[in-house]
This record gives structure tokens, sequence and C-alpha cells, in this order.
């Protein structure tokens, strides 16, 4: 099995747009795709990925930032890290571009893995 390799890191916001903006012209971020609901920037060789959260509901759970990894191998990633203490945050999905699975880590922090197709 390979390395995982940093894919992005992902911000929850009321308004994407607005965000987007902050970003790109406070920190010279490049928007790569900006809409309401999602946005892709990139500064180097960081991603960050900002969705649309209506609710500070989503925000309290811990899910305003969330670290996303490439992985060759989904299910033996998410073996692993539960054997390590990480707990599966829903089933693991079948999405038309690959597999996508997000765990808890031991201290809460969330972390996004994607099996491409």
């Amino acid at each position: 099995m390979g390395a995982a390799s940093f894919r992005w890191i992902l911000q929850l916001h009321k308004d994407v747009p607005k965000a987007a903006k902050l970003y790109s012209e406070g920190l010279d971020f490049t928007i790569n795709v900006c809409t309401l609901r999602w946005a892709e920037l990139q500064s180097g060789s960081l991603k960050l990925a900002l969705l649309h959260s209506p609710s500070e509901h989503a925000m309290q759970k811990g899910y305003s930032s969330l670290l996303s990894f490439t992985v060759t191998d989904i299910n033996s990633t998410v073996t692993k890290l539960m054997a390590l203490g990480a707990e599966l945050d829903g089933p693991i999905k079948h999405e038309f571009h690959g597999k996508v699975a997000a765990i808890r880590c031991v201290d809460g922090h969330m972390v996004g893995l994607y099996e491409p197709t």
C-alpha cells in the first residue's frame, strides 16, 4: 500500500464566496473554483477547500477544519486507523469519482480519506 498523500484542508463557511474573497484578496490565494456551495483555492502546493454550512451545529461538532488525504486502499486505511483508536464517522461512501470516508481521530479532529476510482 502506498503512502497517503495530502489532498486539502476543508473549512465550513456560511458564505463561501465571501470567504474565498478573503483568502484571495487578503492572502493572495488563487481561486480555482468558486460557487455558492464550494470553493477550491490554492497557495503554492497548499489546497484549501471551502464548503457551505448554514448552521453552527456542524462547526460545534468539530467539522470546521478537516484534513483530507488521498489513499490507495480506503478499507485497509480505515481499518488501520480504527485499530489505533480513531472512529469512522458514518459509512464509507461510494461516489462516482471514488470512495470517501470521514474519520474522527482520538482527540476529535476530523480526517477525510479519498480513494479515486
